[in-house]
């Protein structure tokens, strides 16, 4: 039986429920028979190389329980992607604290770490377990069904576009649109998921561009004006990785972070739904709105959704059960067994499988113009979100 300590890591941007997993991972590292003292990376890989590590397993049972209803990451998060200078020092590390098994929250970057970690550590002849869990608002890791975090981050912005739609279509005498921009860089699961925003033709939103779809400014402006002459008002959802034929993004963006993926946003240039309220605007001589809520989603817990907490719990608590067994390499991964009833097991994907790949969208989930869902995703969607509020419209009883 492999004995020693146990660190845990969170990489990469928060999340609604990311803290859940961590209170998982602890919970089942307090009762593992292998693991004998828990730490916590205090900013991720670059705290773990300086040794800036948070005794976890001596935590007030309060802060333990309250990590499941406490948005951000509560260890610290980083973005540092791993080089080979830093596998010397992060060995060095891993055996002055006798360090054995190897877990990290995050996306399909911190998976590459993981598994390249422990790569280098069988190289070494060092014995180390280690154990992805699952975590991206974005929803584009391969291996699983989705990933803890997604759904409260879509929640978040279906409410958003519910309550922004809801005040565009009292004021389109006055803004006759209102665009509507999600992250989501590779990906547009997010944008797809305020589909459930929509109870009858004329909510928000009309319209949904995904980053899986090359986009055409000319069919953009022909939806926007066949929408317009229905509702008298438009609403447009996009996601901020969204690009030209040639590969140009849409927002105008050049800058890169240090995993080289386009960083979106007033930092790299002009945003995609400000471009995208511009072609409105220049084209039909129409006032209008846009809404970037930007980051603010990925840590809204008041909005999020029950069942991804308790997800993220659980993946916590497998991951540990896979570092029991042995096995390492692996990630924690949600298979979907039924959607009506939802049901769910939890299983283990290979981390050369899911490290530095991102999932999209699949084309059935979209109807055949590109610019909204199909009904596929409604049933993938649905048992994610949980119940959502019923807004209502006056009754048009003018009087005469």
């Amino acid at each position: 039986m492999l004995k020693g300590n146990a660190i845990i890591g969170q990489s990469g941007g928060p999340t609604s429920v990311i803290n859940s997993s961590l209170a998982g991972v602890i919970d089942g590292a307090t009762r593992s028979p292998r693991i004998e003292s828990i730490y916590g990376m205090n900013f991720g890989i670059e705290g773990f190389m300086q040794e800036t590590l948070i005794d976890l397993g001596n935590q007030p049972k309060e802060i333990l329980e309250g990590l499941r209803r406490t948005p951000g990451s509560a260890l610290g998060s980083s973005r540092h992607k791993v080089q080979d200078e830093d596998f010397p020092r992060i060995l060095e590390v891993l055996k002055k604290y006798n360090i054995r098994y190897f877990f990290l929250i995050g996306g399909n970057d911190t998976m590459d770490t993981i598994n390249r970690v422990e790569q280098y550590c069988r190289k070494e002849n060092y014995e180390l377990v280690g154990i992805g869990i699952p975590k991206t608002v974005d929803n584009d890791l391969f291996g699983t069904d989705h990933t803890p975090g997604f759904a409260s981050a879509a929640r978040s912005n279906i409410l958003n576009v519910m309550q922004g739609g809801a005040l565009a279509r009292g004021m389109k005498k006055v803004d006759q649109f209102v665009v509507y921009q999600t992250i989501g860089r590779d990906s547009g699961w997010l944008g797809a998921a305020t589909a459930l925003a929509r109870r009858s033709a004329d909510d928000a939103p009309h319209l949904i561009y995904s980053p899986e779809f090359t986009f055409d400014k000319m069919k953009f402006l022909e939806d926007v004006e066949t929408v317009y002459k229905k509702y008298g008002w438009v609403s447009v959802v996009c996601g901020e990785g969204l690009k030209y034929a040639d590969g140009t993004a849409v927002s105008a963006s050049a800058t890169k972070d240090k995993f080289n993926n386009t960083e979106f946003g007033a930092m790299g240039g002009a945003s995609v739904g400000l471009n995208l309220h511009r072609f409105i605007s220049d084209n039909f001589g129409f006032r209008g709105e846009f809404q970037i809520t930007e980051s603010l989603i990925m840590s809204d817990f008041v909005r999020a959704s029950r069942l991804d907490l308790d997800e993220a719990f659980q993946c916590g608590i497998e991951a540990v059960k896979i570092a029991n067994a042995e096995e390492s390499g692996f990630m924690v991964a949600i298979n979907r067994i039924s959607s009506s009833p939802y049901i769910v097991s939890f299983g283990k994907a290979l981390l050369n499988d899911v490290a530095v790949k991102a999932k999209p969208v699949p084309f059935e989930y979209f109807n055949d113009r590109g610019n909204f869902v199909s009904e596929a995703f409604y049933d993938y969607i649905r048992p994610l979100i949980g119940e959502l509020p019923e807004f209502v419209e006056l009754e048009k009883m003018f009087v005469k």
